[in-house]
């Protein structure tokens, strides 16, 4: 009886000292509008981030991943849901899914990564000094999209006509087309957009495209467009368009050229502010990183598909030629 009994006492030590280090190790919540294996490369850089910090993913850190599947309707659900999780914090991917977490919550710390602008989007109020619980780093591309319409432009210097693929439901789209329309007035082109808010839209923007006899096709940052790159990619090239996009995923699998930050690069950097977090910093003391690098990524396989001969110039200035 007494044997029972200590053993009975040996197992309940061990089994509260496991519960007990269960709720030590930190959990990471991880939002996005994308699917798990479209975006794997990505997630692989994040937790190599979190390894070279000393977190490993099942051993010390946690992680509750929720996939909206390319389309945005589900993400203040799926927000909700990783509060109600209790994670320590949230890596939010793309401006929707960093909006819907601040909507889910001002008290979890959020890290955003690839957003836009996130003063525009009204994420923080400041890139110096965000406050609140929202930081992380910014791609840019609200102060790009003019630069990839120069671009197409100097490929195809009798450009008159592009089609721009949008979502109309991502903040950082309507900015992005907003500096678009600006520059394409200074270059003397007129822009179609063609509004795309799930990947069943792709095939109808292209036929839109088409009959307005578009030469060229512009895509804005959007996270969907990396998580389905391969079709839009493979209907640009069905067209016959040249097309320009923000990541060089795109580029990839068969967009004419990208240019933009280096999207595996940031979702590395982005566990040094959980890292940070998780440690005790405050969210809103931990200034917003801006990208220090841009890409331009040139698919010669693509140009030589189109009948297209790029300027040299064009090709030396290219960080990598997909050839």
């Amino acid at each position: 009886m007494n044997l029972r009994r200590a053993l009975m006492v040996v197992l309940t030590a061990i089994a509260w000292t496991a519960l007990s280090a269960a709720a030590q190790v930190p959990k990471v919540g991880y939002i996005a509008t994308a699917s798990p294996a479209s975006t794997k490369h990505l997630l692989d850089a994040f937790r190599a981030g979190l390894r070279e910090r000393g977190y490993v993913e099942g051993q010390n850190v946690l992680i509750e991943y929720r996939w909206a599947e390319a389309t945005s309707r589900r993400l203040d659900d799926l927000a909700a849901e990783l509060v109600r999780a209790k994670v320590d914090v949230i890596l939010a991917w793309g401006t929707p899914a960093s909006a819907a977490a601040k909507k889910a919550t001002s008290r979890i710390p959020i890290v955003m990564t690839a957003v836009g602008d996130p003063v525009g989007a009204g994420l923080v109020s400041n890139l110096a000094r965000p406050g609140g619980n929202v930081t992380g780093l910014t791609n840019s591309d609200v102060g790009l999209a003019a630069k990839r319409l120069e671009l197409l432009k100097t490929i195809l210097p009798t450009l008159s006509s592009v089609g721009v693929l949008k979502n109309p439901g991502n903040q950082s789209s309507v900015l992005q087309y907003q500096e678009t329309q600006a520059a394409a007035r200074l270059l003397g082109i007129s822009l179609h957009a063609m509004d795309v808010r799930a990947p069943q839209d792709f095939e109808a923007a292209f036929a839109t495209a088409a009959r307005a006899g578009v030469s060229a096709m512009l895509g804005l940052g959007e996270p969907m467009f990396i998580s389905h790159r391969d079709q839009v990619a493979g209907l640009a090239l069905k067209a016959r368009l040249a097309s320009a996009f923000p990541r060089a995923e795109i580029a990839e699998a068969g967009a004419l050229m990208a240019y933009g930050p280096n999207n595996v690069d940031q979702f590395r950097q982005a566990a040094s502010y959980v890292q940070k977090i998780l440690q005790g910093a405050k969210p809103g003391d931990l200034p917003i990183e801006q990208p220090t690098k841009l890409e331009l990524v040139i698919n010669l396989r693509t140009a030589k598909s189109l009948g297209l001969t790029l300027p040299t110039s064009l090709l030396m200035r290219a960080d990598v030629i997909i050839d």
